[in-house]
């Protein structure tokens, strides 16, 4: 059963090094406690003085050790996993830096997806980010850990170049879905809507997918607000973009075009607020759409018994605690 004892948490072997630093130091100090009773020629009577330190050294050990989390194998299980492949095409434009919702468009807009992350089960998700192009951040992934790590470092410097070009995210996210699959395929737009429709019109003619599901959410405001030009830190304001003539440029939402992209997506449209927006509708939505089912995985299967060693340790030191500690100094 040794050989084949594995542990879930193997980095918590500082708990394990710790233990072994206090039972190295405890016996040493019991050592060096021996030598000096003997050179003033005292005998410190106490019953059960060795078994108690075994005892103790012992309790330490095994607490320590199941922190670590043994387990046995005891197998494999095959799990099959129902769930939508989704593609979330984030907006990282400069105007994404607006603060006509605050902090401002990107923060808002990741938090939005970060919330999302946190109710999906069995989904597969992916990171496509666009400005004057579009790349595959992340591809398709079950793995939510990993998601809340490439969305943490999604940014507006990720794509140089000015503009924005979400006809190419659109059909980036299409060319990377499954072609076997009969499941409906979902692809989110997080935006402010600052991009032609008609070559996005254009995209959506030639796709021609009827399983495509395009969701789209409004970041930013009517009003608008101007765009901000930081330094390298990213901390302080230098300047606002301007045109061609020096005027400042102000960045507004264009819900129109999000909106007719959602219909002739066949998905629907959101409003972000300050607050982001109700993911659970979003949630609900996604609920109604076609799941495929994967192939069979074969998942390991473990036994725990971290609860043995640590019972074992708890009742050490409550047999210590019990132990008589009185005393005889001759």
């Amino acid at each position: 059963m040794l050989l084949a004892m594995e542990f879930k948490y193997p980095h918590n072997i500082f708990y394990m090094i710790f233990a072994a630093a206090a039972v190295v130091f405890f016996v040493l100090s019991f050592g060096k406690k021996e030598k000096i009773m003997a050179m003033l020629h005292l005998n410190d009577k106490i019953p059960f003085k060795i078994l108690r330190s075994v005892f103790l050294c012992t309790a330490l050990s095994l607490t320590a050790f199941s922190l670590m989390g043994p387990q046995v194998f005891t197998g494999y299980t095959e799990v099959s996993k129902t769930g939508l492949d989704i593609y979330v095409i984030m907006d990282t434009s400069k105007s994404m830096l607006v603060s006509d919702i605050k902090p401002d468009r990107i923060t808002l807009a990741k938090k939005i997806v970060e919330n999302l992350l946190n109710h999906l089960d069995g989904d597969r998700i992916g990171f496509i980010p666009f400005a004057s192009d579009a790349y595959i951040q992340m591809p398709l992934t079950d793995d939510y850990q990993l998601a809340h790590m490439f969305l943490a470092v999604m940014d507006t410097d990720m794509i140089g170049g000015g503009g924005t070009n979400l006809a190419a995210a659109i059909k980036l996210a299409n060319d990377s879905f499954k072609r076997t699959s009969s499941a409906d395929k979902v692809i989110l737009i997080l935006s402010d809507g600052e991009e032609h429709a008609e070559a996005i019109r254009g995209v959506l003619k030639n796709i021609a997918d009827d399983t495509l599901k395009i969701y789209t959410i409004g970041v930013g405001t009517e009003k608008g607000g101007l765009v901000p030009i930081y330094n390298n830190a990213g901390d302080t304001v230098l300047d606002y973009m301007k045109d061609e003539i020096g005027n400042p440029v102000t960045s507004r939402l264009n819900a129109e075009n999000l909106i007719k992209l959602a219909k002739d997506g066949g998905g629907s449209y959101y409003q972000a607020t300050l607050q982001g927006i109700d993911t659970s509708s979003l949630i609900k939505e996604l609920s109604t759409l076609k799941r495929d089912t994967s192939d069979p995985e074969k998942i390991k299967r473990f036994t725990p018994l971290y609860q043995y060693f640590l019972a074992g340790g708890i009742l050490l030191f409550m047999i210590v605690w019990f132990m008589p500690e009185k005393r005889r100094v001759i």
